[in-house]
């Protein structure tokens, strides 16, 4: 098998692997298996998928690193997919939560931490998505990299929206934490070195 058509083979894998769990929840609600509170469910599952995601596609580079270059590409991806789930987060929240309510929105924004958080975390990544392609890339030359940068405290905050959400069982947000800092940590020389060259 040539290179070209693996690449295309763990690309189509992992789209279908990332769209799994929309299509695992979808069958969940149309069979009522959503529990007793759905749209807490929904939210919950599709915030967790967004931060798993994200997690992964920091993990590419430091994968690719030690050889598993077949998977550079996933890095996108997985980035894409993050952002659809974060999407999907959001807007159970907005419509389902708050009846799509802006007023009340801007009142949760303001109260509460974990929400100020999220929010923060979601918009940061909109103009990532906006800009993932290569068209983009080449237009804003330098400055892509110096935009992409934002992915860093994106997830930062995502790790904070979720350590603030859990009232009772830290374990799971604080495993999430581990490996969050663990990628983090290993991007500080590479992003100190894209800044570097930016101030140049």
């Amino acid at each position: 098998m040539d290179a070209a058509r693996r690449r295309t083979l763990v690309q189509a894998a992992a789209v279908a692997a990332g769209l799994a769990p929309a299509a695992v929840m979808a069958g969940a609600a149309l069979t009522v298996g959503l529990g007793a509170n759905p749209v807490e469910t929904l939210t919950h599952e599709t915030g967790e998928w967004a931060l798993r995601l994200l997690l992964a596609s920091l993990a590419i580079t430091p994968l690719r690193r030690l050889g598993l270059t077949v998977l550079a590409p996933l890095r996108r991806t997985f980035g894409l997919l993050g952002f659809a789930y974060a999407t999907a987060h959001f807007l159970i929240f907005l419509v389902l939560d708050l009846g799509l309510e802006p007023g009340l929105l801007i009142e949760e924004v303001a109260e509460r931490p974990y929400v100020t958080a999220g929010f923060a975390a979601f918009v940061l990544l909109c103009p990532l998505a906006l800009t993932s392609t290569r068209g983009w890339q080449r237009r804003l030359g330098r400055r892509w990299t110096r935009l992409h940068l934002l992915a860093y405290p994106a997830i930062v905050l995502a790790l904070l929206h979720f350590l603030w959400l859990v009232k009772a069982d830290l374990l799971e947000p604080a495993v999430y934490a581990l490996v969050g800092g663990i990628l983090l940590a290993t991007r500080i020389p590479a992003a100190r070195r894209a800044l570097a060259g930016l101030r140049l």
